[in-house]
């Protein structure tokens, strides 16, 4: 039997309906939940602007960076560098995921924001390989590893703190904002990028515009710094960290983390390659695989990505109301079995060389992925229990990224230059859709019930009593994994 101190020092908050007093039921301020989901995601966008106006920008930065006389090799290398960010993110995680699991999450979410900021800057700094060589790829990769590093705590960390201020009926609503303010930095990433190409002469944004979206990042990130800096911690944290004060030797460490939660972790490590796979196929591959392997102009290329983004965002929403009142878990499997009978008719679509049926081709790939965004930032820190949430989320969220969805550019560019075959990435995508089902069938439904190792969250008194006296289950989990 577990001790319950060093249960709640590692799980936190575990009780029996019989055991719970009104005053340990959460009763979130609206006002202030408001605030927390909308910092956060426009400080979500912010990063994300940051670091997609690289993908968006591939094919000049290659050019500025990597000469060759060879179009797909110039891609290759910038898609290289781009993937290099990735690898570094689960030491972002490592190192941001404890000291928010530590210290809270508010803090640190505050200082990955900064980090990135400045790596961005950074980039539109770097003199070209023309003017010092070797130097400039040097610094270019110097540059992407510390966004890479920074965002290592950053998706993990803004998706714990709006599952933690969110009440247990709407987080899923709450949390789709978070994909929201994602989606709206890509399209301000690639709407800046399609802007320039559209506005300058080909020679001007090989000389000079390409670095303007860079520069920008300086006074964006002070603005979502300003942003982070005046939200308060996530009550969930705050109610564990009262209790845990006095047990600073009870706190899980690296290997209680391993031995006790690898089921959920590799449970994490499956949603989060299907997930993003999906989404760097069609975010980040897709405008290059229709420019450099189709010879679909670029700029026109971006304009159908961005215009598929603005539909994404507001079905986003819908699709997180959705999540709330059907489960994450009919979302997302439907979403997998969305891909794997669309992405053939898609990439062929795409390959058309028609407007209108690119769009199509593009569209249907985007309305499944919009169910992976609407669903996946409840679906993921509801993994995981409080005291080791951040650190989980962030080491498996960047691990699965790092070595699956960062890669899905240079592989699938790879793939398709290796073997002729354009059908490449709808193989890729059916191939993590298949993971994506197995994962999912393992995992619990989640949708209006507590966060593991929170009590319940609520928006009203009469809730309150509604849970005190209702038969609703108030834990996920019947019972708390064994210690090791």
């Amino acid at each position: 039997m577990q001790d319950s101190g060093t249960a709640h020092a590692h799980f936190g908050w575990f009780k029996r309906r019989r055991q719970m007093k009104p005053d340990e039921i959460t009763v979130v301020d609206s006002d202030m939940l408001k605030r927390a989901v909308g910092a956060a995601a426009l400080g979500n966008a912010m990063e994300w602007f940051d670091f997609g106006v690289y993908g968006y920008i591939a094919v000049t930065l290659g050019r500025v960076f990597f000469p060759s006389n060879d179009p797909t090799a110039q891609l290759l290398a910038t898609f290289a560098t781009f993937t290099v960010a990735f690898l570094v993110r689960p030491v972002g995680g490592m190192v941001f995921g404890p000291l928010g699991d530590r210290y809270g999450r508010q803090k640190v979410l505050a200082f990955t924001m900064v980090l990135m900021a400045l790596g961005t800057f950074s980039i539109g700094l770097i003199p070209s390989y023309h003017s010092i060589g070797l130097g400039a790829p040097a610094l270019l990769l110097l540059a992407r590893l510390v966004q890479g590093f920074s965002t290592g705590g950053e998706y993990g960390g803004a998706a714990t703190f709006i599952a933690e201020y969110s009440t247990d009926r709407r987080r899923g609503l709450m949390g789709s904002w978070l994909e929201f303010g994602t989606l709206a930095g890509y399209v301000a990433g690639a709407g800046t990028v399609t802007a320039l190409q559209l506005g300058l002469e080909e020679s001007q944004m090989l000389a000079w515009g390409w670095r303007i979206p860079f520069l920008v990042a300086g006074p964006l990130g002070l603005l979502g710094l300003y942003m982070r800096m005046k939200l308060e911690e996530t009550p969930a944290f705050q109610a564990y960290a009262e209790q845990a004060e006095s047990r600073e030797h009870d706190k899980p460490g690296w290997t209680e983390l391993l031995r006790v939660h690898w089921p959920q972790l590799l449970k994490c490590v499956g949603l989060v390659l299907v997930f993003n796979v999906t989404d760097y196929m069609l975010l980040t591959y897709m405008p290059s695989y229709l420019s450099v392997t189709l010879g679909y102009p670029e700029s026109k290329g971006l304009l159908l990505i961005i215009i598929v983004m603005l539909i994404m965002m507001p079905l986003n929403v819908v699709g997180g109301l959705f999540s709330d009142r059907l489960g994450r878990r009919p979302m997302i499997i439907g979403a997998c079995l969305a891909i794997l009978l669309l992405a053939v008719p898609s990439l062929l679509l795409v390959q058309s060389h028609n407007n209108i049926l690119i769009f199509l081709g593009l569209m249907l790939l985007g309305l499944s992925l919009v169910c992976f965004t609407s669903s996946m930032p409840s679906t993921l820190p509801a993994l995981f229990y409080t005291p080791v949430r951040y650190t989980a989320l962030s080491v498996a969220f960047n691990l699965s990224v790092s070595l699956f969805g960062g890669t899905t550019p240079l592989v699938t560019a790879w793939l398709v230059r290796t073997t002729g075959d354009l059908m490449m990435p709808a193989y890729y995508l059916m191939g993590a859709a298949v993971i994506g089902i197995l994962t999912m069938l393992t995992v619990r439904e989640t949708a209006r019930m507590p966060l593991r190792g929170s009590p319940p969250a609520v928006a009203t008194e009469a809730e309150v009593k509604a849970i005190l006296s209702g038969d609703h289950p108030i834990t996920v989990d019947a019972t708390l994994p064994p210690l090791p």
